[in-house]
């Protein structure tokens, strides 16, 4: 018996060593965040949730933008939602290449997705902090940047606190060019803000179901918000969004 429990310990014991050793990790519903051995640094996401406790008339109704977050983490799974909210694929399409992945949660202007999303990460539990490009078609995350700017983020927004404590911003850019190749100025003019509206809704929608708090910010000096997140030249940014637990108004 004696050398059955050693035996058993000890194969216990490569069990852990095995699962310390691996880049995979588990929000808090039990789906993988797995960060990859890429370079530069990749997450995938967890498998975002398409049904929920609390209904879409539920979320309209309380929908606030929040302007006071606590300095607290929110998930991988919480964030998962809402950039899968705001930009996620929901049916998979290779056979149009301008639509990079397939049709959305949100519409487009003759399905043309004229915006790249980025998460300005501080705390959010098992990813590190950075900047982080969306992408959309892999559900994944990939670093552009390797340090919290939410300081610096918070400058450029004119001083606006909610930047630099909520834990995560979602920043919006655009590139034009998308639109403007099929319809000229109204693409630039008009149908990337209309796409803006329904995509920046669904993060108020989807933070408001996961009792998150949300605000939609316009008022930044964009070539300081472009600098501070290294954008390409051809993208200007358009929104931040800061999501996180927020403080209860009494």
């Amino acid at each position: 018996m004696n050398k059955l429990f050693k035996k058993t310990g000890f194969l216990w014991l490569m069990v852990a060593i095995a699962l310390s050793g691996c880049n995979t990790g588990t929000s808090e519903n039990g789906s993988p965040l797995t960060k990859t051995d890429d370079s530069p640094l990749t997450y995938l996401l967890p498998s975002p949730q398409t049904d929920g406790n609390v209904s879409v008339e539920k979320t309209m109704a309380e929908r606030r933008s929040q302007r006071s977050f606590q300095d607290r983490e929110i998930s991988a799974e919480q964030l998962s939602q809402i950039l899968w909210a705001a930009y996620g694929v929901t049916f998979p399409r290779t056979d149009r290449e301008f639509l990079r992945g397939g049709l959305r949660t949100a519409p487009s202007a003759g399905a043309l997705y004229p915006f790249e999303i980025y998460a300005v990460v501080g705390k959010v539990k098992g990813i590190e902090p950075g900047v982080y490009r969306y992408i959309s078609q892999e559900h994944k995350l990939v670093r552009t940047i390797e340090t919290d700017v939410r300081a610096e983020l918070r400058a450029a927004a004119l001083g606006q606190a909610m930047v630099e404590e909520a834990p995560v911003t979602v920043a919006y850019s655009a590139i034009f060019s998308r639109m403007t190749g099929k319809y000229g100025d109204r693409g630039r003019e008009r149908y990337v803000c209309m796409d803006l509206g329904h995509s920046a809704q669904n993060i108020y929608l989807q933070a408001g179901a996961l009792r998150l708090g949300a605000c939609a910010i316009g008022a930044f000096v964009d070539d300081r918000v472009s600098q501070v997140l290294q954008l390409p030249q051809e993208e200007e940014p358009l929104y931040l969004m800061p999501v996180g637990h927020y403080y209860k108004q009494p």
